[in-house]
């Protein structure tokens, strides 16, 4: 089995896994635990990761609120600072494109009578910046826009998007899961106010995520959330809790790992990525990528192939490749992606499409093997399409 499904979760790196395990068995503490040994180094473990992670971003370790995932971390960004909200700036502003986390996070706070702008895109998933300026205004709380998408992979301009932002006197928000650890991403340099990251898409475990709530202080005043969980004031009273110390330890050491190497692993999976795109444009017709070629996400390549449902083809393709049709947290849903919808496609060219997310222990040999198997059942499905048209005409 080949796996090609890096944008739903990536395995734990063994050297992650190996920093995480004394910490299931012999350094068991609490970290709140502040009267003994154990509580002491279960403590020192999760301040080291903060800070492993807080390099990550390049922010103050002390601005990192340990969550359970990207998912809470949005949830936590959005809800949190609208709870906070002066009555005056009662606005946020957001793209189509969005991950469900996001997108839902912004509805639960309209039915609040929070006014919510849903920004469309153009054909490649590009945000219009002139039309993201026009769309602030006086009483906009919050512009959220994510790094780089995860079904599609174009990546956002994210300076320009806190510029345009500040500018008017609101926050920024991104969720950088899929790009963090592979692009940089300076928080501090592009003045991002909050970003949410999620360990199990860098190589770390499931069920830990990290916000990063600036300290800086806006025209709103100094940034403040209201916590979504409650019970003994944990992660600077904004998330009540007994740290996940093992997970903590396993994204500390993730991020660090990603810092690491960064710098030449993004152009090998690139060049992969392109090797796979080459090898499946150059034998099958039809072939469409969506998205842009060009400034997307290094381990992102998703295509829709003309004459064939994306259904059959990942049915045909199951015994032997991972990929997926898009997001993870939508798969349950007959409905067809809502970002391919977002960049003009009609229902049946959505179905069509098809997410390759490379990761790190991707390899050439498994590249070419993935080609070749869509290769052939894509000309099976053609085959067997033409078979039934020619049938039904009596031929």
């Amino acid at each position: 089995m080949i796996y090609l499904d890096s944008h739903a979760t990536t395995p734990v790196d063994r050297r992650v896994l190996d920093a995480m395990l004394p910490y299931f068995t012999e350094h068991f503490g609490n970290a709140s635990s502040r009267n003994h040994a154990y509580g002491w180094q279960a403590s020192k473990a999760v301040e080291r990761a903060r800070e492993q992670v807080a390099a990550l971003i390049n922010v103050r370790f002390r601005d990192v609120i340990f969550t359970s995932g990207a998912t809470e971390s949005n949830n936590l960004a959005i809800k949190g600072l609208a709870a906070r909200a002066p009555d005056n700036r009662r606005h946020i502003v957001t793209v189509a494109t969005e991950h469900r986390a996001v997108l839902d996070s912004c509805r639960a706070v309209e039915r609040q009578g929070f006014r919510v702008t849903r920004l469309g895109v153009d054909a490649c998933g590009r945000l219009d910046l002139q039309q993201l300026a026009e769309s602030i205004s006086d009483d906009t709380l919050l512009v959220s826009v994510m790094s780089g998408n995860n079904e599609i992979g174009v990546l956002h301009p994210l300076g320009e998007v806190a510029r345009i932002a500040h500018a008017r006197g609101a926050l920024v928000h991104c969720d950088a899961v899929q790009s963090v650890g592979l692009l940089p991403l300076d928080a501090r340099a592009l003045e991002i106010d909050l970003v949410s990251l999620s360990a199990h898409k860098v190589y770390g475990p499931k069920g830990i995520g990290a916000l990063y709530v600036g300290r800086t202080t806006s025209p709103l005043g100094p940034l403040d959330l209201a916590p979504l969980i409650d019970g003994g004031g944990h992660e600077r009273g904004y998330r009540s809790g007994t740290l996940n110390v093992p997970g903590i330890v396993g994204f500390g050491k993730a991020a660090e790992l990603c810092r690491e190497s960064a710098a030449t692993e993004a152009p090998r999976i690139g060049a992969l990525r392109d090797r796979l795109w080459s090898s499946l444009s150059r034998t099958l017709e039809g072939m469409r990528v969506n998205g842009p070629l060009d400034g997307r996400l290094p381990q992102n390549l998703n295509v829709r192939i003309e004459g064939v449902h994306g259904e059959m083809l990942l049915k045909g393709v199951a015994s032997d490749l991972a990929v997926s049709s898009g997001a993870a947290c939508a798969t349950a849903s007959a409905e067809p992606s809502h970002v391919l919808l977002a960049l003009g496609l009609d229902e049946e060219a959505a179905r069509a499409s098809i997410r390759f997310g490379l990761s790190r222990f991707t390899t050439e040999d498994e590249i070419d093997a993935a080609a070749t198997k869509v290769t052939a059942v894509v000309q099976q499905l053609r085959a067997g399409r033409a078979a039934a048209v020619s049938s039904q005409r009596g031929i």
